[in-house]
């Protein structure tokens, strides 16, 4: 709308007046002239015009798609199987950034293909596995250079030494040699395997084992870690240095995903939990959320099932 230089800006009118006939020159100064018609698509917005229709394929991201691009890890409807038999069926799920995630489930339950699937490891034969906003499958490189991965079972080069496996790991993910060989001083040093370094890793037990697993997750820094049953058959002492070093991992601003079968871990640790049964997320939120005041082992057994045992079956084993 014009205005005279004179005066403070006014509201638009409603409905502008027509404008008078032409009377010819005056003497006078000339009314404004009244405002063309303004095209509502260009018009700004003020407090009573209604929105313009919005096209859907230019909207802006919705809560969900919003919500997805923050997170450290975002699932959707991930469907996998095998010999034609269905075994996880369209789980989505967020992990927030910054959180320390359990993912917890009965054997069979869907957990390890589940996360096999988020990490690049196993293609979903459906739906979709966001590493801190890139597509896993769309962009598998820059969605894995952000992630560490220790899977259950996996097959490392255990014929060579820790020094010369953490050395493979990190030349492969394409870091300066003289990088590499400092952060594997650092990383056997915290592990504590610093004065193991000359021995095979097939020889070491299984806590050391696991220990020299999650220093290949580690040594190219990682945003997000993804553990499936980091802490199983490890002594105390290897269990305590992985839980502080996972804690130091989150504090810093990192992101862990840890699978596991014991509820008394995932409570000592975690911030965030899923509960995964037969291939699909029965709940998932805040630790406090999903137990909803009780212990989280209750909770689990409540929404899996399957805890009672037939009274009198195994009454011979009575005395």
């Amino acid at each position: 709308m014009s205005s005279s230089p004179l005066l403070p800006d006014a509201p638009e009118p409603q409905a502008p007046p027509a404008a008078p006939p032409y009377a010819g020159p005056e003497t006078t100064a000339a009314p404004a002239p009244a405002p063309a018609p303004v095209d509502p698509a260009a018009r700004p917005l003020d407090a009573t015009a209604a929105p313009a229709p919005v096209d859907p394929a230019a909207r802006p991201l919705d809560a969900t798609a919003a919500h997805s691009a923050t997170a450290a890890l975002s699932l959707r409807g991930l469907v996998k199987s095998f010999d034609g038999t269905e075994v996880v069926h369209g789980v989505s799920l967020d992990v927030p950034r910054g959180s320390f995630y359990g993912l917890v489930g009965p054997n069979g339950a869907g957990k390890t293909t589940t996360l096999s699937m988020a990490t690049g490891l196993l293609r979903p034969d459906a739906g979709t596995a966001q590493v801190l906003g890139v597509d896993m499958w769309a962009e598998p490189e820059r969605a894995k250079a952000q992630l560490g991965v220790l899977a259950d079972g996996l097959r490392t080069f255990d014929r060579l030494t820790a020094r010369e496996l953490l050395t493979y790991v990190g030349l492969i993910r394409g870091m300066d040699a003289a990088v590499v060989d400092q952060r594997i001083g650092s990383l056997l040093e915290a592990l504590g395997l610093a004065d193991q370094e000359g021995k095979l890793v097939v020889d070491y037990s299984a806590g050391m084992t696991k220990k020299i697993l999650l220093a290949c997750a580690l040594i190219h820094a990682p945003r997000l870690l993804v553990l499936d049953e980091p802490l199983e058959a490890v002594d105390p002492v290897s269990g305590e240095v992985i839980r502080t070093i996972l804690r130091r991992f989150v504090a810093g601003g990192g992101t862990v995903i840890l699978s596991s079968h014991v509820m008394a871990l995932v409570e000592e640790l975690c911030s965030h939990v899923a509960v995964i049964a037969d291939g699909q997320v029965l709940a998932a939120g805040s630790l406090d959320e999903v137990r909803g005041g009780g212990s989280l082992q209750q909770r689990f057994v409540d929404m899996v099932g399957g805890a009672d045992v037939a009274e009198g079956s195994l009454s011979w084993l009575d005395a």
